[in-house]
């Protein structure tokens, strides 16, 4: 089974959160705009998938998508970026991904992970609530619609 497993490296989660985010918006319209108050929708879209007794295998690959786009909220809003966790990196077998998001103050997170303890563990591990009691953020400025980036490059906007 892991050879099936998808490579994942810190330069395309945030692709892999946009193609996630453009196929739950055309299907459902449900507000992800990568806003801290879409972590709420987040966590119901898991609770969703929860229900009827589901096995995370079963919906391994929502899971990823979701999980990479609770790490694009941590980049946008909280000034973290994508890294890819040294192949020796103890950090790596804790987290169980390649990949992590680094915070302004150097602390590493686990996105990914932590969506999946939303999915096992249920309610009580709210993503929003994750993103709020974050040790290491930082504000940002608000995205701008409309921009290429996202508003995510001063530059551009």
């Amino acid at each position: 089974m892991d050879s099936e497993k998808p490579i994942l490296r810190a330069s395309g989660m945030e692709r892999r959160a946009a193609e996630f985010v453009g196929g739950v918006i055309a299907r459902t319209r449900l507000p992800l705009d990568y806003g801290v108050a879409s972590l709420g929708v987040v966590d119901r879209i898991i609770d969703g998938l929860r229900r009827g007794g589901t096995r995370r295998q079963d919906v391994a690959g929502p899971l990823l998508g979701l999980g990479a786009y609770v790490g694009e909220v941590l980049v946008r809003q909280a000034g973290a970026e994508w890294v890819d966790l040294p192949p020796d990196h103890s950090l790596r077998t804790v987290f169980g991904h390649p990949v992590a998001v680094r915070m302004p103050d150097g602390r590493l997170w686990n996105p990914l992970g932590r969506t999946v303890n939303r999915f096992e563990i249920g309610p009580q591990e709210s993503l929003r609530t994750y993103f709020l009691t974050l040790h290491g953020r930082r504000p940002v400025r608000p995205l701008h619609r409309g921009c290429p980036s996202g508003g995510r490059t001063a530059s551009l906007c």
